[in-house]
């Protein structure tokens, strides 16, 4: 056997620069690259290794571990978990720092390869630097706490370990159904090994992603189910995207007269003007979708997980109600007593497409009512995105003015606060790309590292990042790694003066404002006034703050035509927000106060409950 002697380091590289995967007929690399922060703990193992790579495999430098993970996911997102990258860090805190990344990814079921490294598996110098001891196992290290927010995880001891590990981890990266995070511990002392690597291990490899087949007897089954259904409505997921099965969905649903509804992974499966779309379903949904879910005689889910923002806590889930849920996910697919469809969901649509068209006709009374409930929703659309005459403007309003000013295959990028919720239920997206929004795990933060990554991933779109004051100060140094790469995103930048979301939120559950907004937050000095502008110049991007929708209109025309990353900062008003689509969310109400907006709120949360199965 032919050999060739590397250090574990050197070996995990050269074996990374070697994977390639096949997108439709074109092979490219698997990985875009690595993120790393550099320490004492892989600078000098896995560091020298990215340096002798840096031509194929490159290397960028981040600001902070979390905001590069971050980066790494949303590039993994936009090429719908096709390509990936990997991220690479110290022990100790920069290790840690990525743990709420893991979980973000675990959570959206996106894959990132992490490389952490760890204390010495020789154990001589312990206590190492940033080492935390666990006298009772000193297997353990800080890197553990990967392991319930990664999908595979492995800690290599020995060089030779990489031979059987490295295609286990390519392979739980690539696995539809196994989706996620791999994080590889890598001790220190173990990077710089040495071994004698057979050299077939270094050669040239092509991936495809699988499509699951899909078993007879549950296609047989949701075959008749769908053909006694009159009123059928989709939930598309992210799985409809992933599975590159937007076209198949469109004319599936076109064919049969059923309405899609879309998660916030989902959204954009369909044109926002396709006769069959009614929008964003559940908590942050429309009410024409929630509507057609209430009146609907069956549901399809496909791809999703069904989480509670989705299924309204399982108050729209009826007993009498038929769910059918395709996913290749097999945990995924029996959640809500489903009737589960296991597959790819570009395969079983085509599937039940060719099987169901001597089993069903179109309902003209169901796609009447679709017809009906769009047209109103787009009336409140436009009564909700309009400029406003007076006053600070509305969350909806600015993104009326990004509406009105962006192009079909501009990407919006977004995570957490009111801002999904107001996205999820007004923006039209014309473009299956165009939509970014992290919210299986809700991070602040995510927004400006996530925006970094989308461009990263396709340098031919314009990515305006949408955040709020709040997740802006969480994390925002990837705005000078966009700077620093030439990588321009937009920033639009909405100043509530505090946590606007939850501050909404604890007037609902009948308690008073605390601790969200500045002004009722304990203070020496009063409300900071924060120029954000000037913040975002101090890193090198350009920047201004308007203060009118005309203004934030004019603004995003000079942001477009600048090539540099932007901010545009503008004042909005914490207490407005775009009516619900008539949707409950279960947020536990106290059984006992002394406060009678608290007592109230308990009596209205026991009612609603009560629409729950149990």
């Amino acid at each position: 056997m032919e050999t060739i002697r590397l250090t574990a380091s050197q070996a995990l590289i050269r074996y990374l620069a070697q994977q390639f995967i096949d997108i439709d007929g074109q092979q490219t690399p698997l990985f875009g690259g690595a993120f790393a922060i550099f320490g004492h703990g892989n600078v000098a193992g896995v560091g020298e290794a990215l340096y002798k790579h840096k031509d194929e495999f490159p290397t960028y430098r981040a600001h902070n571990e979390q905001g590069m993970a971050h980066s790494a996911i949303a590039f993994a997102k936009q090429q719908k978990r096709q390509r990936m990258m990997m991220c690479t860090t110290s022990i100790g805190p920069g290790a840690l720092n990525m743990v709420t990344a893991a979980g973000l990814a675990h959570a959206n079921r996106l894959p990132v390869l992490f490389v952490v490294g760890d204390t010495f598996a020789n154990r001589t110098p312990d206590p190492v630097l940033q080492q935390i001891e666990c006298f009772g196992d000193p297997t353990i290290s800080v890197n553990d706490c990967f392991k319930p927010v990664s999908r595979y995880f492995d800690r290599f001891v020995r060089p030779e370990q990489l031979i059987t590990s490295l295609p286990m981890a390519i392979q739980t990266l690539l696995d539809p159904a196994n989706c996620g995070p791999v994080t590889l511990a890598f001790p220190q002392d173990v990077q710089a090994e040495a071994y004698d690597f057979p050299v077939s291990l270094f050669a040239e490899t092509v991936h495809k992603i699988r499509r699951p087949g899909i078993e007879a007897a549950e296609l047989a089954h949701t075959l008749e189910l769908l053909s006694k259904s009159q009123r059928p409505l989709i939930i598309a997921g992210g799985g409809v995207q992933y599975s590159r099965a937007t076209d198949v969905l469109s004319e599936f649903a076109e064919s049969f007269g059923i309405p899609v509804a879309e998660t916030q992974a989902g959204k954009g499966s369909l044109p926002w003007n396709h006769p069959m779309s009614v929008g964003a379903i559940g908590v942050t949904g429309t009410t024409a979708a929630n509507q057609l879910a209430r009146e609907a005689d069956l549901i399809l889910a496909i791809g999703s997980r069904l989480q509670d923002f989705t299924t309204q806590s399982r108050t729209f889930i009826d007993a009498t109600k038929p769910i059918i849920q395709i996913n290749v996910g097999h945990s995924d697919a029996v959640k809500h007593g489903a009737h589960p469809f296991h597959g790819d969901a570009k395969t079983a649509i085509e599937s039940l497409h060719a099987a169901l068209c001597s089993k069903r006709d179109v309902n003209s009374g169901w796609t009447d009512r679709i017809a009906t409930l769009n047209q109103q929703w787009h009336g409140t659309y436009d009564e909700v995105t309009r400029p406003p005459e007076k006053g600070l403007p509305s969350d909806a309003q600015v993104l009326g003015a990004l509406k009105r000013r962006t192009e079909p295959t501009d990407v919006i990028v977004c995570a957490a606060g009111g801002l999904p919720g107001e996205l999820h239920k007004l923006w039209r997206c014309d473009d299956i790309s165009s939509y970014h929004v992290e919210y299986g795990f809700s991070c602040m933060g995510y927004e400006v590292a996530g925006g970094l990554g989308v461009k990263l991933a396709d340098r031919h779109r314009e990515v305006f990042v949408v955040v709020g004051d709040g997740s802006y100060m969480m994390m925002n140094s990837e705005l000078a790694t966009s700077v620093m790469l030439g990588a321009k995103v937009i920033v639009i930048l909405l100043d509530n003066r505090g946590f606007g979301c939850i501050n909404r939120l604890q007037k609902a559950t009948g308690n008073k404002p605390f601790n969200n907004l500045f002004n009722d937050c304990l203070s020496q000095q009063g409300a900071p006034a924060i120029d954000f502008a000037a913040h975002a110049r101090s890193m090198g991007a350009d920047s201004e703050k308007v203060s009118t929708i005309d203004e934030l209109e004019q603004a995003i025309v000079r942001a477009r035509k600048a090539t540099n990353s932007y901010l545009i900062a503008i004042d909005t008003d914490p207490d407005i927000s775009t009516p619900n689509g008539d949707a409950w969310w279960d947020v536990a109400i106290p059984q006992v106060s002394d406060v009678n907006e608290v007592k109230s709120a308990q009596k209205m949360y026991l009612q609603a409950k009560s629409k729950q199965p149990y």
